[in-house]
């Protein structure tokens, strides 16, 4: 669900922010301010998920491709960069939701491990785990595009 906001992602990262603010006295230093902050978007992406009743998760923005920037400076360098991320994109969104999860949160947002099991609620192990799970699953899902194109 991390990041599946699409549209309206600005917001819920406003709507977050809010409530942040209204619950700072609430902060106990527990994990890092980033990591508590991030788990906040976090709901609010979960809960706007169950008001539309969508189950299908995960949007990276970052990753996705704009229109036109592929081929934008001509180069196969660019090209090749775009379908990489396209392959990507496809590939996260056959995973399982909690996959998807796990890979965003180590690989897209960054966070350490400390941060991930602070931002899922997931035992270490579970983390540690799964993201090894998740990596190989994605391999393996990138080398069936990869054998399907060619």
């Amino acid at each position: 669900m991390l990041l599946g906001a699409g549209s309206d992602a600005e917001d819920v990262i406003q709507e977050a922010f809010v409530k942040g603010y209204r619950k700072l006295s609430r902060y106990r230093g527990d994990s890092s301010f980033r990591s508590w902050l991030l788990a906040i978007v976090a709901n609010e992406t979960r809960n706007l998920h169950r008001s539309r009743d969508r189950r299908h998760g995960l949007v990276l923005r970052a990753a996705r491709v704009a229109p036109g920037s592929e081929a934008e400076d001509g180069s196969v360098g660019a090209v090749l960069a775009g379908e990489r991320r396209a392959a990507l994109v496809r590939a996260l969104r056959l995973l399982p939701e909690k996959d998807r999860e796990v890979i965003v949160c180590r690989y897209f947002l960054d966070l350490s491990e400390d941060e991930t099991v602070a931002m899922l609620g997931w035992p270490r192990g579970t983390v540690k785990s799964r993201t090894s799970r998740a990596l190989v699953k994605l391999r393996g899902l990138l080398d069936v595009q990869e054998l399907s194109r060619g």
